[in-house]
């Protein structure tokens, strides 16, 4: 786990990035990393910028930080859902990551990594693991109407990079 406090360990129980991610990819952002990390953190940008979510806001703390919550309001063609998302880690600059929950059933872990490059700009690697058990992930497929989740967030993930490029090298 990195650069966590003793108070901090407890919001890793059972969901965070152990083994291969389910989906990965990263982008090179001619942008500084503290820039790139307020973008992903502000939470109506960050759902401008995924492919499914379409609205996302604090309830509990309003701010990135370990154990802060938020709701996730997500859309797939006509099918909606919300989540409820809890920051595992916030590091300004570095990383922003959360797990993610339907109703108590475990779904997903995403991960933004920020490296700062020697020329000032930054590498972002966004990653997932999925996390639903195996008797989940058929009703979630009817529910979401997404049935094969690792390449539809594979494309997910490259589609939010790219607005995420897009937008820090416009600031």
């Amino acid at each position: 786990m990195p650069h966590l406090r003793r108070s901090d360990r407890h919001y890793y129980r059972g969901m965070t990035e152990h083994g291969k991610p389910s989906a990965c990819a990263e982008v090179n952002i001619d942008a500084d990393a503290l820039t790139v990390y307020q973008l992903i953190t502000d939470l109506p940008t960050l759902a401008t910028l995924a492919e499914e979510a379409h609205a996302m806001e604090w309830c509990k703390g309003d701010a990135a930080g370990p154990g802060a919550e938020f709701k996730g309001r997500n859309r797939s063609g006509s099918r909606s859902w919300t989540t409820r998302c809890t920051v595992t880690a916030a590091e300004p600059g570095r990383v922003f990551a959360f797990d993610v929950r339907s109703a108590m059933i475990p779904v997903a872990h995403w991960r933004y990594d920020i490296e700062s490059t020697a020329d000032g700009s930054c590498r972002v690697t966004e990653s997932t693991w999925d996390r639903r058990p195996g008797w989940f992930k058929t009703p979630a497929g009817w529910a979401t109407g997404v049935r094969d989740r690792d390449t539809a967030n594979a494309e997910h993930i490259r589609l939010t990079l790219q607005r995420l490029k897009a937008a820090a090298e416009a600031r």
